[in-house]
Formats: structure tokens, sequence, C-alpha cells
């Protein structure tokens, strides 16, 4: 059940405030029923204009969607960007990026897919607004990389795009199952993780050990056994956080 826009199409709403209201809807009625299944008559309905409004702000539904992926990634990028103004430290800082890219999976799921399956096999992807929006996306991550590199706490003999397939293609390989409906997992768990490892690979001989967020060489090990374990088989959020707690004793 939804609630229908507050705005009727003869409401005083700047072109640039209903376009964005269009996209908003229509966000949302793509990700409840996927590209295919959306029909942009209910997109209308949805934003309290006729239907002829939203082809005269976006011509097309294949434009529609592009348009409303690129709205979401501009948010989300805003978000992030705001969020690590209050995150120092290496480690952290790579944390949060590989945490974020695995929570707006697991919130996000099927605008996730839109991407994944609608998106980026597109003849048109490389020409968007979200192909750029997606570069930018990543390179929050990767300037974290390079100041590792720069300062002599990380490496510099590793490929940035190789380092990047690992991070963004590892953490989407490793919540594919999740992504087909079977299980669940933990970001939290997953992006110690995943950091853990990234971070030990990277990192130069005689780097202070603090700086990994568990600290001592054997609950790192219990992190990738963790990892491990959680790949082999869907877990609960209860059953993640006795497993953390256990052990952290």
């Amino acid at each position: 059940m939804y609630k229908k826009s507050a705005h009727k199409e003869g409401s005083r709403l700047s072109r640039e405030e209903r376009a964005a209201d269009i996209l908003k809807h229509a966000r949302l009625v793509f990700c409840e029923k996927g590209y295919s299944d959306t029909l942009v008559s209910e997109i209308a309905e949805r934003a309290g204009v006729v239907e002829g409004s939203v082809f005269h702000y976006f011509p097309t539904k294949r434009e529609l969607l592009i348009k409303a992926v690129e709205q979401w990634y501009t948010g989300l990028i805003w978000d992030y960007d705001h969020r690590l103004e209050s995150i120092t430290g290496t480690w952290n800082r790579l944390r949060f990026m590989i945490w974020g890219h695995l929570n707006v999976i697991h919130e996000e799921p099927e605008m996730t897919k839109l991407i994944i399956d609608e998106i980026r096999p597109g003849r048109e992807y490389r020409d968007t607004a979200v192909f750029e929006l997606n570069r930018n996306y990543t390179h929050r991550t990767m300037g974290i990389i390079d100041e590792g590199k720069a300062s002599g706490e990380f490496r510099s003999d590793i490929a940035g795009a190789v380092i990047r397939a690992m991070i963004y293609g590892g953490v989407e390989h490793y919540a594919f199952a999740f992504l087909r409906g079977e299980g669940n997992f933990s970001p939290d768990v997953a992006a110690d993780s995943i950091t853990d490892i990234i971070y030990r690979g990277l990192a130069n001989d005689g780097i202070n050990q603090a700086n990994l967020l568990s600290g001592p060489i054997g609950q790192i090990e219990a992190g990738l056994a963790r990892l491990k374990e959680l790949t082999e088989k869907p877990v609960t959020p209860a059953a993640v956080v006795r497993r953390v707690r256990d052990t952290r004793k």
C-alpha cells in the first residue's frame, strides 16, 4: 500500500521540483516492481500528475530509470562525504567505505539489482551520468588508498585498478547470494574482515598494528575465519552479534 503524493497537477512546483518529485516516486516503483513490470502510468499516479507530464520531463521509461538512479547516487555520495569528515585513520576510513557498500546492498537490494541488472549492461551506460557518479563513488575509496601510499603506510607497487577490483568486485561477489534471496549477512562483520584483508595486504612492513581495529593477530585471524564461515552458510543478525562477542572475550 502506498500514499499518493500530496502534490497535484496544478500545484505550483518549479520545473526542478516537479522533476525531482517524479524521480523520487519512480525510484520507489522501479524498486518495488522491477524495470520490466513498471508502468509509467503508475509512477504518474503516485506523483500526482498525468502520464503525459512524466514524458514531458523524461521522454522514455529508460531515461526515467537512469535519472532516478542518478538522483539516488548523488544523495549517497553526499552522505558519504559528510560522514567521512568525522572519521580519522586509514583503517577506519577504508572500513567505512567498504561497510558503506555492503550496507547499501543489504539495505537497498532492489536498487542494487536495478544498477547491476539494468543499468550497467546497457549500451549507453558509459555515456550516462550514472557511470561518472559510480567512478566518483569509488574514487573516495581510492583516495584513501592513495593517501596511504603517499604516507608510506601502504605499499606503492600494487596498481589502483587491481585494488579497486578486489574491493568492489569482492564485496559484490560476497553479497551475490543475498541478492538472489539466499540467506542474509552482516555488513558490520563482513566489513571488519574484508578491511583486515585489504589493509594487511597493502600495509608496509613495520606499520603499527594498532591501525587495525582488532589489534592482536589472533583476533584478525578470527575475523578471517568469520568471513569464511559467513560465505559458507547464511546467518541471522542475532547469531552474528553472538559470534562477535565470543571472539572478543
